[in-house]
């Protein structure tokens, strides 16, 4: 290795065609992977991502960003004001016996798929310079003398700065044997994820969150007149309706009688829904092994907060700030790793620790009946628990 490359000075043209050198790369073409790509293709590093699917293509989630990411995406090259794009104002919550808390939302959000979005930051990635590997799976990221070896089925790569943002569970959190991988099945680590996109008909303004028994549904509009439909539930769920998804809905989901109406009402767009096994929504590192983690990988947030889009865009803000100064040889690398988990968790604790403690009253009919109860008399509580779960413009 070469003392120009390990100080930081520049990269020399790797010996193997098979090796190529960079700036950053980043396991993981999500939100957060993708902004951050893009924001350290702005600043002029040479920069790499590494998407193990292909765009575009559709995934597990919510899909409603609250407005605290507007200004950022659109800085980032994504024309929203030009989109027309569903704002979402109000909130409404049910308990599986029936039980409504209507809310309207201090700050609001839009909807927009994944699909759309994320294929959009890939293109605008393109265009500024980041090489974008579709269909690339990284098998590992190996850090030896101050340089990184990331490792892909076609080439390897090196680079002084390693991100992952690899998502809620990968093959890279199994080989590295990350804590929350290796933490007993309970109520928080034990999740399955599924979501649909239907055309139904419901209010533009208004995401709503249904509870039922061990789980709980969100709705809310995206782009096109569509509608994404999301649920968390239990593996135990599924196995007690012989793993069935369409017998699961029946059995359990019907229960609440709002969800019942949806899906009977909604026109499914495709053949089967989207999933994904093991959810986790444990405490998670943001360092591993001097990689930055970014997104999912450096904490899940409850689904039930809506906010997780938002968290993962800020997270990558959060990331190139320190990335930026470590690359200009402002700080060293101990100093970038520190300041950027201390920055994280400044920004982001509070909405996890919000977020872990309401979801503890979802999936559960007493509880969020009570919860409903409760909060049903206080519109300034319920304003409060949301501001919790969601920050300010960046």
């Amino acid at each position: 290795m070469s003392e120009e490359l390990i100080n930081g000075q520049g990269f020399q043209k790797p010996s193997s065609r098979d090796l190529r050198a960079y700036d950053v790369a980043i396991a993981g073409g999500g939100l957060a992977g993708l902004a951050l790509s893009i924001q350290c293709a702005h600043a002029g590093y040479r920069t790499i991502l590494f998407e193990k699917e292909k765009y575009p293509f559709h995934k597990v989630c919510g899909e409603y960003i609250s407005f605290e990411s507007w200004n950022f995406l659109e800085e980032l090259g994504v024309p929203l004001s030009q989109m027309d794009l569903p704002v979402i104002r109000r909130l409404l919550v049910t308990a599986p016996n029936g039980k409504e808390l209507w809310q309207s939302l201090p700050l609001g959000g839009f909807g927009i798929s994944r699909y759309t979005l994320d294929a959009m930051l890939a293109e605008i990635a393109r265009q500024n310079g980041v090489e974008v590997r579709e269909g690339a799976k990284v098998e590992d990221v190996v850090f030896e003398n101050e340089i990184f070896n990331v490792q892909c089925s076609t080439f390897n790569a090196q680079c002084k700065v390693a991100a992952g943002s690899f998502g809620k569970r990968s093959n890279l959190d199994v080989k590295w044997k990350r804590k929350f991988i290796l933490q007993k099945h309970n109520k928080l680590n034990n999740y399955i994820g599924i979501k649909y996109h239907i055309k139904t008909s419901w209010p533009e303004d208004l995401i709503a969150l249904h509870n039922f028994d061990n789980g709980y549904a969100g709705i809310s509009q995206i782009e096109g007149n569509k509608y994404c439909l999301c649920y968390l539930t239990t593996a135990r769920n599924l196995e007690l309706c012989g793993n069935s998804i369409p017998q699961m809905e029946k059995e359990i989901l019907y229960r609440n009688h709002h969800l019942k109406m949806i899906f009977e009402n909604a026109d499914v767009m495709s053949q089967s829904p989207v999933t994904i096994s093991q959810v986790s929504f444990e405490k998670k590192e943001q360092v591993w092994n001097h990689v930055l983690l970014t997104g999912d990988a450096a904490g899940m947030i409850a689904p039930l907060c809506g906010n997780g889009m938002s968290m993962a865009l800020h997270g990558s803000k959060l990331a190139f700030e320190n990335i930026h100064l470590f690359l200009q040889n402002k700080v060293p690398r101990w100093q970038m790793e520190q300041e950027y988990v201390h920055a994280w968790r400044k920004q982001f604790s509070g909405r996890l620790r919000t977020g872990r403690m309401v979801q503890r009253f979802f999936g559960s009919p007493i509880l969020s009946d009570l919860l409903i109860s409760a909060l049903k008399p206080f519109p300034s509580i319920t304003d409060k628990l949301i501001s919790e779960t969601h920050g300010q413009p960046f």
